[in-house]
């Protein structure tokens, strides 16, 4: 039987582009994991997927996950399926226009075939707990991206 497990996740950029930074929290029976990671020059929208892949590619085994996230983008992709016609299109939204983030949204898909993953969207600063906590991660490392201490 596939191991639960609850991840929330965030991204933030200073900046769009700027420095960015994403937060990570991964639950499982009772314990909880933290992850975070940054860029010097990166957009939103490619931090809130490098905080999905990173929590996914986290978990060491093929699980059930419910996966919590306030972007939008990363849901709706998933569950419209506009990530699937980017890829059936060669990675192109319209024949002159290329999807973007289409490396980031690859990972994605492949640890997608190993993990059955539920999406969930909710508010941003709305006062999810889980949420605030995945910003704060996002905000602290790019903090950490500013001051060089995340590439020592």
């Amino acid at each position: 039987m596939q191991k639960q497990v609850e991840i929330f996740t965030d991204g933030a950029c200073s900046g769009n582009p700027g420095p960015g930074g994403w937060g990570a929290i991964l639950r499982y029976a009772g314990r909880e994991k933290e992850l975070s990671g940054g860029e010097a020059d990166t957009t939103n929208n490619r931090m809130e997927l490098s905080g999905v892949i990173a929590a996914l590619a986290a978990l060491k085994e093929p699980c059930k996950v419910v996966l919590t996230t306030d972007s939008k983008y990363v849901v709706d992709a998933i569950s419209k399926g506009w990530v699937y016609g980017w890829q059936k299109k060669g990675w192109m939204r319209t024949p002159k226009e290329p999807a973007k983030n289409a490396d980031l949204w690859k990972r994605l898909l492949a640890l997608l075939q190993v993990h059955e993953v539920e999406f969930c969207w909710v508010r941003g600063h709305a006062g999810h707990p889980e949420n605030e906590r995945c910003d704060a991660l996002a905000v602290a490392a790019i903090e950490k991206v500013r001051s060089g201490e995340l590439f020592k």
